[in-house]
């Protein structure tokens, strides 16, 4: 069975996010990967942060744990995957794939963030942000930025501008470029393939109950409605 929604599906955003996460970083490389060698190569970098998960947010970062009674809230070890874009002959950094961790979105892990991104910037390094989760703040800013449950963002190194896909929950996930050096034309990736297909994959749809309401935060009312209406 397929996914009931066109785009990003919301019930991916809970407990199964830590999958949805490394599956798709994955099946991006993947299908980024003919398009780049032999000059670039695609890799999956992971670094890791420690999130504090507050108990309103415990299953949307991970599975429920086993109640405890602890004197104190414990930080997860949290594994993020990105994905780089480096040349082969001196293998240094182009480009990077950032896919949005609910550990990205709050603190510290948002401030820390924020200056990876300053760190890729000031390194002329193309960064691609892709956004899949409702919750928490974006890492990035700006007053024309539209009111959406998703976003996909695109840096070019030296451009001074960031371009936008803004992604309701009734589109599909865009195709994007993914630049590389002058005068290399861009690779280009369909995050819609993408999403479906490890969404197939994983048989996702045997882990979810699509009569219960979607994860947190709730929808509009028009939202609610037309996602009842997919879900039935």
């Amino acid at each position: 069975m397929t996914s009931p929604f066109p785009g990003m599906d919301p019930y991916l955003e809970a407990a199964l996010w830590p999958d949805v996460h490394n599956a798709l970083a994955s099946k991006l490389r993947a299908f980024l990967a003919p398009q780049l060698l032999p000059k670039y190569a695609a890799r999956l970098e992971i670094y890791v942060v420690e999130y504090t998960s507050w108990e309103s947010e415990i299953g949307i970062l991970v599975p429920t744990p086993a109640p405890l009674t602890l004197p104190v809230i414990q930080p997860i070890e949290v594994r993020i995957p990105s994905i780089e874009i480096r040349d082969t002959l001196n293998n240094v950094l182009v480009s990077c794939i950032e896919i949005i961790s609910p550990a990205n979105k709050r603190e510290p892990g948002l401030t820390d963030y924020r200056k990876k991104r300053q760190r890729l910037y000031n390194a002329k390094v193309h960064l691609i942000e892709i956004d899949l989760l409702r919750r928490g703040t974006r890492p990035f800013n700006h007053p024309r930025l539209p009111d959406v449950p998703y976003l996909v963002t695109l840096t070019r190194a030296e451009s001074g501008v960031i371009d936008v896909w803004p992604v309701t929950l009734q589109d599909t996930l865009p195709t994007i470029p993914v630049p590389l050096r002058q005068p290399d034309p861009d690779a280009v990736l369909d995050l819609q393939a993408a999403l479906n297909a490890i969404y197939d994959e994983a048989a996702y749809d045997l882990s979810i109950n699509y009569t219960q309401s979607s994860p947190p935060p709730a929808f509009n009312d028009v939202d609610k409605q037309w996602i009842q209406a997919r879900c039935s």
